[in-house]
C-alpha cells in the first residue's frame, strides 16, 4: 500500500517524469521507470508470474561464451553490434542464431507460443523459456497466420469459365462434376484459368488442357 500511494510521486529514471509505477524487483534497488521507457532504458519485464521487472543494472544477461563477430541478424539481416548487448540476442541451444531484440520480439508477436522457436535450430522448449526469462512477450495465442485472412484465397480451387464467350446456359459458375460438355478443366500448369469443355472446344477424349498464357512456355507444351 505504501508502494502504491508513492507511485504517483516516483520518477522515472529514463525519461525524468513523475507517475513511475514500475520499480526495479532487486532488493537494493530503488530505480522506477514507466513500463513504455523500459526498452530504452535497456530494463526486462517478464510477463510471467510474479511479472517481475529489472533495471538495466540488474536485469537477467544471457550465458553468451563469445559475442557475435561481423553477423548479421538472421530475422532482418542486418548487421548486429560486436558485442554482447541489450539489443542483441541469441539462442541458447545452438548459439549460431543471433539476432535483434526487437526482430525476435516482432517473431513471438507473430508466431504466438504454440509456434515460437529458435529460426535456425527450431528448438521451442529451452528456446522459449530463456526468452521470456530475458523479457520476450509470447501471446498465448495461435500464429496470426492461422487467424488471418490473408491465405484463404491460396486453398480455394479456381470454379469458373473464363472463356472470352461462355456458352453455358447455367453460366460460367456452373460446372458438371463427370464428363460432357459443361464440365470445367483447369489449366494443366497455372490451374488458374477454366474452361467449359464446349466453349474452348475440346474434344472428351482430351484430359488435360492449357490456357493462352501457359501454352508454348516452358511449363508445357501447346495442346
Amino acid at each position: 500500500l505504501t508502494r502504491a500511494a508513492l507511485c504517483p510521486f516516483q520518477e522515472c529514471f529514463i525519461c525524468r517524469e513523475r507517475g513511475a509505477v514500475i520499480t526495479c524487483a532487486e532488493l537494493c534497488c530503488d530505480l522506477s521507470f514507466h513500463l513504455p521507457c523500459g526498452p530504452q532504458g535497456a530494463c526486462v519485464t517478464q510477463y510471467f508470474p510474479p511479472y517481475s521487472s529489472f533495471c538495466w543494472q540488474h536485469r537477467p544477461q544471457q550465458a553468451v561464451e563469445v559475442a557475435p563477430q561481423n553477423t548479421a541478424c538472421l530475422l532482418c539481416l542486418e548487421p548486429l553490434e560486436d558485442s554482447d548487448s541489450y539489443s542483441t540476442m541469441v539462442c541458447p541451444v545452438c548459439q549460431h542464431a543471433w539476432f535483434h531484440r526487437r526482430c525476435i520480439q516482432g517473431q513471438a508477436l507473430r508466431a504466438g507460443i504454440s509456434c515460437f522457436q529458435c529460426p535456425l535450430c527450431r528448438d521451442g522448449e529451452e528456446f522459449l523459456l530463456e526468452m521470456v526469462t530475458m523479457g520476450i512477450r509470447i501471446p498465448l495465442r495461435l500464429p496470426a497466420w492461422e487467424t488471418s485472412d490473408d491465405y484463404t484465397t491460396l486453398t480455394q480451387r479456381h470454379s469458373r469459365c473464363d472463356a472470352s464467350k461462355c456458352l453455358c446456359p447455367g453460366g460460367r459458375e456452373q460446372a458438371d462434376e463427370v464428363a460432357g460438355p459443361w464440365q470445367l478443366l483447369l489449366c494443366s500448369s497455372c490451374a488458374a484459368v477454366g474452361t467449359h469443355r464446349r466453349c474452348f472446344n475440346l474434344a472428351k477424349s482430351m484430359a488435360s488442357w492449357e490456357c493462352g498464357s501457359c501454352a508454348g512456355h516452358s511449363t508445357g507444351k501447346r495442346q
